[in-house]
């Protein structure tokens, strides 16, 4: 399964939305794998995004290979280190965070992780990573040490998602951060999608169903929900395919 960018391509061109359910390996009790993703399966979902802030050695891995047992669905790193890579994998979002001006989060990491990824077999989609604030501190700010840009400066978030795209990037994700207080203005996600011609991720804060249809009526082509399920996978009843 290495056509997972040229199938969001084709999605977006036939009008469909994307639905990825992130699963943070820190916070996943493995024992529940089964479970999980039996719901995931019977909902609407078509990705499994896999990422944390801090996660340890091998607990990646371990997960994915435990995923794989029981879905068919892409699995998708979205790494917040290097050392969660792993070729268990289906693709990689290689996330630069062009809303911050720490170097290591620009591209320190990115070059780090190339000695890894020569010797692997995913599917690498280079990723414009824009981190928006949601009303508190999250853990994309506080382990990567920059600021978020301010949900008030609607031009300055488009003219970053804007130029992620003319450097290259094949995504723009725009993210409020795990266990947000508050979603991405739908305001933003449409003034964002109006200008990009690359397909767009919407993640953070999105804990309903009607918020999960606005985000994607606003212009998100993709749509990444995890705290909502850790907190209630009855949630996923809402979801059902």
């Amino acid at each position: 399964m290495k056509a997972i960018y040229t199938n969001i391509l084709q999605a977006v061109s036939n009008g469909e939305k994307l639905l990825a359910i992130l699963i943070d390996p820190d916070k996943f009790l493995l024992n529940n794998t089964q479970n999980f993703i039996d719901k995931i399966e019977k909902s609407i979902a078509t990705h499994i995004f896999i990422g944390g802030s801090t996660v340890d050695d091998f607990v990646t891995e371990t997960l994915i290979s435990e995923i794989k047992k029981f879905s068919q669905l892409p699995i998708v790193l979205f790494p917040g280190d290097v050392s969660q890579i792993t070729n268990q994998a289906d693709a990689l979002l290689f996330l630069s965070l062009i809303s911050g001006r720490n170097p290591e989060y620009l591209i320190g990491k990115q070059v780090k992780a190339v000695s890894k990824l020569r010797q692997m077999n995913l599917e690498i989609i280079s990723t414009g990573y824009v981190l928006i604030e949601n009303g508190k501190k999250t853990a994309v700010q506080r382990v990567t040490e920059t600021k978020p840009l301010s949900r008030t400066h609607i031009q300055n978030i488009v003219d970053t998602a804007k130029a992620g795209e003319l450097l290259g990037m094949k995504l723009i994700y725009l993210e409020a951060g795990s266990g947000a207080l508050h979603p991405i203005p739908l305001d933003i996600i449409s003034k964002v999608k109006s200008e990009l011609t690359v397909p767009l991720i919407v993640g953070g804060g999105i804990k309903t169903k009607e918020q999960l249809e606005d985000a994607y009526n606003a212009g998100a082509d993709l749509v990444v929900i995890g705290t909502a399920f850790e907190n209630d996978e009855s949630f996923f009843e809402e979801l059902k395919s």
